[in-house]
């Protein structure tokens, strides 16, 4: 298994538009961060989780040129905004792309692409299978095993996955314990870090420090982070032992 970080920004990205700050001005690439999205790739399936506003690019980018499925974790607009741009892998590919959801992010899919699911079919319209994820139930893609984690973002609840030795957490600021319990034994968790300063849905550096300590996890990399976190080098280098910022373009393999 290898995972490619396509993104790991927050809602606007880094740098934010208008900003001078420290971090959006950096010269530093790993300070530049597209929305938050993973590449995983398995035995020759690609999947992706989240297609947000920079889905094309990081598609491009990544020379990602077959796509096996989409799987959301929520429907905020930085998660889904980039869905039509499947269109170009509809055409050479000649099929459907499965998407994963629950019903709630099923129901937000449906409102922000309308022309998809309103059975009016025209040349160019995104084709799509959409596959309903049931609460903590497992799923399976290419005989690939999904377990699904129920976290909440404020009073919304949003997926992470575990997906065999790896897990993937982003827009939380509260996980119960029975949720949290799946984690264990993952050779690496992605957690989102927004901030220092407490947010309302988010989870602050020190909150996803003490998360990550709290269970059996080999390594940890914090996602969705935004520039209001810090410079990516000298915030990742007072990080505790196993911890780490993730950085657009990072590749784990299993």
């Amino acid at each position: 298994m290898k995972i490619t970080f396509l993104g790991t920004g927050t809602s606007q990205g880094i740098p934010l538009i208008s900003c001078t700050c420290p971090v959006c001005t950096s010269p530093n690439k790993k300070d530049n961060r597209l929305r938050s999205s993973i590449l995983i790739e398995i035995n020759g399936t690609n999947i992706v989780i989240d297609s947000g506003p920079d889905f094309r690019y990081q598609m491009l980018r990544a020379k990602v040129n077959k796509l096996d499925a989409i799987i959301f974790t929520h429907g905020h607009k930085d998660h889904i905004a980039g869905l039509d741009d499947i269109r170009a892998y509809n055409h050479f590919e000649q099929k459907p792309i499965p998407l994963y959801a629950n019903e709630e992010t099923q129901d937000a899919l449906r409102r922000e692409y309308s022309y998809i699911f309103n059975n009016i079919t025209y040349p160019g319209i995104p084709q799509v299978d959409m596959y309903t994820i049931n609460g903590s139930d497992s799923f399976s893609i290419n005989g690939i095993n999904i377990t699904p984690i129920k976290v909440l973002h404020y009073k919304m609840e949003v997926l992470g996955f575990r997906i065999g030795d790896f897990t993937y957490i982003t827009d939380a600021n509260y996980i119960a314990p029975e949720e949290l319990a799946k984690v264990n034994g993952s050779k690496a968790l992605v957690l989102n870090a927004l901030r220092h300063e407490k947010h309302i849905s988010h989870y602050t550096l020190s909150e996803a420090i003490e998360i990550a300590q709290s269970v059996d996890v080999k390594d940890t990399y914090f996602t969705h982070i935004s520039h209001q976190l810090g410079l990516h080098d000298v915030e990742d280098s007072e990080l505790p032992e196993g911890i780490h910022l993730s950085y657009d373009g990072l590749e784990l393999n299993f």
